[in-house]
């Protein structure tokens, strides 16, 4: 198993933050058929063989995603897409 953890730095406020890590969401979900749900401030996401967990604080979003063993042979591309993804939705909004 391998586990991706990224600390995206925001200045937004509560509402454009959840949309920013909703977008974020809607993207994993497509390229891993993953469930998504809100459980307050987290966003909590799993599949068999991936969950995880988009947490929104006051100036940065943390998201944690652990991959089974199918998927953590793509770790880094995964990780590296994903932080991509999340500088440009936590930085445009």
């Amino acid at each position: 198993m391998a586990d991706i953890n990224i600390v995206q730095e925001h200045h937004l406020a509560l509402e454009p933050a959840r949309a920013a890590a909703q977008e974020v969401a809607d993207k994993l979900a497509e390229q891993f058929d993953l469930e998504c749900v809100w459980d307050g401030d987290v966003l909590r996401f799993e599949r068999s063989g991936v969950s995880g967990s988009l947490t929104l604080l006051p100036e940065e979003a943390r998201l944690h995603i652990a991959l089974g063993f199918l998927f953590s042979a793509f770790s880094s591309q995964i990780e590296a897409k994903v932080a991509d993804k999340m500088q440009r939705v936590f930085t445009a909004a």
